[in-house]
């Protein structure tokens, strides 16, 4: 063979193998659920909460199932649209604003039982402060700005009421996090604040919280709020397998007690995309959606 038979075999053999290496990684990356949860809680805390659940995927999906940390709210919006993100838990408005970014493909597929008839718990540790009224020339604490249940439905319910936060508060902060807003109140770095009535209760049961100091002192009217959500051009049978797997989840059933605890589920049920179509309203009124 001579020198440019040689270079041609070579350089097929080159190709040949670097299509086999990137098919390889193509398949590897097909066969991986990647899921992310929006970081409303310490990152510890979701790594906590997802582990089990996520074993239980891999088993009911025969796919590897890797939990991917993302940074922020937007972030795990933008990386569901982007295709960089397979199943996420969303909160009510993050859902709305995937779906919008997603030109409507991202589907929601079921959400506990609570999540039908979500609430927000308003908490301070100022005695003075017994109802939103009082809550005029305070200090307050929200939770993320695209919170569902740490700033809009909060917002809108206090305007509802005849509070308007951007001119009524003293000043608003935004923790971040529920957990987070109840530190802020406990270390007096706001008067009151709001969070989700899932995270106050289990802060309290874990007694990271002592209710005689920050205690609740008024209660949101229930909302849709959570769901897990699926990117639109995801495999419909891959689809099919995790929403049977959420749906047959019984905390009664030794093996799926501990996810359904930490997941602070009941049980799971359908949902659809017109279930938060009163968040998308709520989004609009509050002026958080344009």
């Amino acid at each position: 063979m001579n020198h440019t038979l040689r270079r041609l075999a070579l350089k097929g053999a080159v190709a040949c193998a670097l299509i086999s290496s990137f098919a390889g990684f193509a398949l590897a990356q097909e066969n991986v659920l990647r899921v992310s949860a929006i970081p409303d809680e310490v990152p510890t805390e979701l790594q906590r909460k997802f582990a089990p659940l996520g074993k239980y995927l891999e088993k009911e999906t025969g796919m590897k199932v890797s939990f991917v940390p993302v940074s922020d709210y937007a972030a795990v919006v933008e990386s569901l649209a982007i295709r960089k993100l397979d199943l996420v838990w969303l909160g009510g408005f993050t859902f709305v604003q995937a779906r919008i970014r997603s030109n409507g493909t991202a589907i929601p597929i079921v959400q506990r039982e609570e999540d039908a008839h979500f609430t927000s718990k308003f908490v301070t540790a100022d005695p003075n402060i017994k109802s939103y009224a009082d809550l005029k020339g305070k200090t307050f604490a929200f939770g993320s700005p695209s919170s569902t249940s740490g700033h809009l439905m909060p917002r809108f319910f206090l305007q509802q009421a005849g509070i308007r936060p951007d001119k009524d508060f003293r000043n608003i902060a935004f923790s971040g996090a529920h957990d987070a807003t109840v530190a802020f109140v406990a270390a007096g770095k706001a008067d009151a604040g709001v969070l989700n009535a899932s995270v106050w209760d289990k802060l309290v049961e874990a007694k990271k919280v002592d209710p005689a100091k920050v205690r609740v002192f008024a209660t949101t009217p229930p909302y849709f709020d959570y769901n897990w959500t699926v990117r639109g051009d995801l495999d419909p049978a891959l689809v099919k397998k995790l929403t049977e797997a959420f749906l047959k989840l019984d905390p009664k059933n030794p093996e799926h007690a501990e996810i359904m605890q930490l997941q602070r589920a009941s049980k799971f049920i359908p949902t659809k995309k017109e279930n938060y179509d009163g968040i998308e309203k709520a989004a609009q009124s509050a002026g958080l959606l344009k």
